[in-house]
């Protein structure tokens, strides 16, 4: 025992002491691989934990009343090696109280009195519940007694809110459309590097959920559809015959199949007609639950193969107003996507057993929902819902900490939404729409908040900066290793991170630490560049010279960052080639590259073509100087 012992401890001085040391990582991040609970090769460590809940949730929303009610019964365990005394309660429709932190300013549409609580007891004893002028999105309680490792706690909450009139990520659609989102009150995370988040939620940065288990059902009145996270328990109590048939027989269909028409809604044909219809929804090992509910909107479904080897298919169903003429087609992207990203990247099956694109307003995700405009372009309507569709593998499949590492879950729906955009529209098109909304702004504004490390926890932005540093510099950054590594590897390592870690908590150095282990090299060098360092790109073609049997060409790296580029060489018979350099050429100097362009004939000209790793100063991209 003490030999292992003393191995293990001796492993992590060389853990500390090697390159990897090189990345910096935060006292706290190094204190959880001193424990244990994660390890340097990137796996969970033997000593990984992470809690849960089960919550059984009641809301009643009776449109046009904007009141929305709720009752809720958690059980919280608490699988940690810690005693806990004082639990962390997010509640985070208090964004819309007048007074909040918000990151943007509001007007009276958006403003509400935030959420009552009614009732509050642990453990079946009821409990005061303090408003506090302090606390907003979050509220800590004081347990009776303390919450031993391996014990659990009950936790039971009455509350209200009103619904919000300005739709975002959630709220009113119009007058009989809501979207319930963040709706109840929960448990905040309490993990292994950062105890208790008591990150404040200001409207900018997402969200960050523990795995837990769910069973909600939502009352609303006769003819009132529910769309939601998990699986519909009983539909044929909840829809009229005809309808229940056509919904059954969507999840074996590949064509769209209208379950609720425009006239099957106008003479109340699609729900039972009890005074208040109620639908259940269940789902495990899911961090978060959505709903949409409303009188007038449409419903159309699929469902598309997606483990080939299981023989599972997905349902993919769409709800809305039957003008968005976008819509008509929105169940044929969705099953689109669905099959793209099972297929090809990231190659991992679809995991849960449907989603559902939403008619609203807020172009975001949750799980098994999107929450989606309609857009007169149809191409660029299937261009958000594929990326809020593939938001599914990052953050939820892989329980990623949205609110201070967005990048690992936007940077990765950024990339997903390229690779399928090239099978959708062919490179040229598709690296034209990329170009325009995730690497434009970035290269051609030179402010300091765009030149932070990507690394840099989410919530230290305050709007400046944020969406690059998380969507397309990470994005580039994550196809600058996939061209580094090649497909094949670059695969192997993505498919090995998210074998290891989903339904878990990775941070950052799990995913480079992962990489750097399943490729068998050690990638920090590219790491620090791209994710801890202020660098941009800004290459420049510095002079050649002859050399043997052909050219040296000297490229500065003006900016530091190792991004790969092509060499288009004109001749002096006219004759172009186009040679390519992945980011390795980087790795010895990130400053100076020296690139043999081998061949006799002359070179007339050449410049350096960085495609969707747009060039700050393109300028000087060319030989000879223009």
């Amino acid at each position: 025992m003490l030999r292992s012992t003393l191995i293990a401890v001796l492993g992590l001085i060389c853990f500390f002491r090697s390159d990897a040391q090189s990345l910096y990582m935060p006292r706290a991040v190094r204190q959880a691989y001193e424990k244990g609970t994660r390890s340097p090769d990137g796996r969970p460590g033997k000593n990984y934990w992470q809690n849960t809940g089960r919550y059984v949730i009641n809301v009643t929303a009776m449109p046009p009343d904007r009141t929305i009610k709720g009752s809720e019964q958690i059980v919280y365990i608490n699988n940690s090696p810690d005693t806990l005394r004082n639990p962390v309660i997010k509640l985070f429709l208090n964004i819309h109280k007048p007074g909040a932190p918000r990151a943007f300013p509001a007007g009276e549409d958006y403003l509400t009195d935030g959420t009552h609580i009614d009732a509050f007891s642990v453990d079946g004893r009821s409990q005061p519940w303090e408003e506090n002028g302090f606390f907003y999105t979050w509220h800590p309680i004081r347990l009776p007694k303390p919450l031993l490792p391996h014990d659990s706690v009950h936790l039971s909450f009455d509350w209200h809110y009103q619904i919000s009139l300005r739709s975002n990520r959630e709220g009113m659609i119009d007058s009989t459309t809501y979207f319930l989102a963040y709706f109840y009150p929960r448990v905040a995370v309490f993990d292994d590097y950062n105890g208790w988040d008591r990150m404040t939620f200001t409207d900018l940065q997402e969200f960050y959920s523990d795995f837990n288990e769910y069973t909600v059902t939502v009352n609303v009145p006769a003819n009132y559809i529910v769309w939601g996270t998990g699986t519909l328990q009983h539909p044929e109590k909840l829809l009229q015959p005809a309808v229940a048939d056509r919904f059954a027989r969507s999840f074996h269909s590949d064509q769209t199949i209208r379950i609720a028409t425009p006239e099957d809604l106008r003479t109340k044909k699609v729900t039972a007609q009890n005074a208040v219809n109620s639908w259940q929804f269940k789902a495990t090992d899911i961090p978060d639950m959505a709903f949409g509910l409303s009188d007038h909107f449409v419903w159309d479904a699929a469902s598309v193969l997606v483990d080939d080897a299981a023989g599972r298919r997905a349902s993919v169903q769409a709800a809305y107003n039957d003008t968005a003429a976008d819509y008509h087609s929105m169940v044929q992207f969705g099953r689109h996507a669905l099959d793209w990203l099972s297929h090809n990247w990231p190659g991992i099956p679809y995991p849960y057993e449907k989603t559902t694109i939403f008619h609203g307003y807020a172009g975001m995700e949750y799980p098994m929902m999107a929450n989606d405009e309609t857009y007169p372009d149809t191409i660029f309507a299937r261009f958000v819902a594929e990326h809020e569709i593939a938001h599914t593998y990052m953050p939820f499949y892989m329980g990623i900490n949205e609110t201070r590492y967005g990048f690992m879950d936007e940077g990765w729906a950024t990339t997903f939404e390229l690779l399928i955009g090239r099978a959708d529209l062919g490179d040229e098109r598709a690296e034209q729409f990329y170009r325009q909304f995730r690497v434009n702004r970035w290269i051609n504004d030179p402010s300091p908040d765009e030149d932070l490390p990507i690394t840099t926890p989410g919530d230290v932005f305050n709007g400046n900066g944020l969406g690059n540093n998380e969507y397309g510099k990470p994005s580039l950054g994550y196809l600058a290793v996939k061209d580094l590594l090649g497909d094949a590897l670059f695969s192997k390592c993505l498919h090995e991170y998210m074998s290891r870690w989903h339904g878990k908590h990775p941070i950052p150095w799990d995913f480079f630490n992962s990489f750097n282990d399943a490729s068998g090299s050690d990638l920090n060098w590219f790491w620090n560049n791209w994710f801890f360092s202020n660098n941009y790109i800004d290459l420049a073609a510095a002079g050649l010279s002859r050399s043997g049997n052909g050219y040296t060409l000297r490229i500065r790296n003006i900016g530091g960052m190792a991004a790969p580029f092509d060499i288009v060489i004109t001749r002096e018979d006219g004759s172009v080639e186009t040679m390519h350099e992945t980011p390795a050429v980087w790795k010895a100097d990130q400053k100076l590259a020296m690139v043999n362009l081998p061949g006799k004939k002359k070179i007339r000209s050449l410049k350096l073509d960085g495609g969707i790793f747009m060039d700050a100063n393109p300028a000087d991209n060319q030989w000879p100087a223009q």
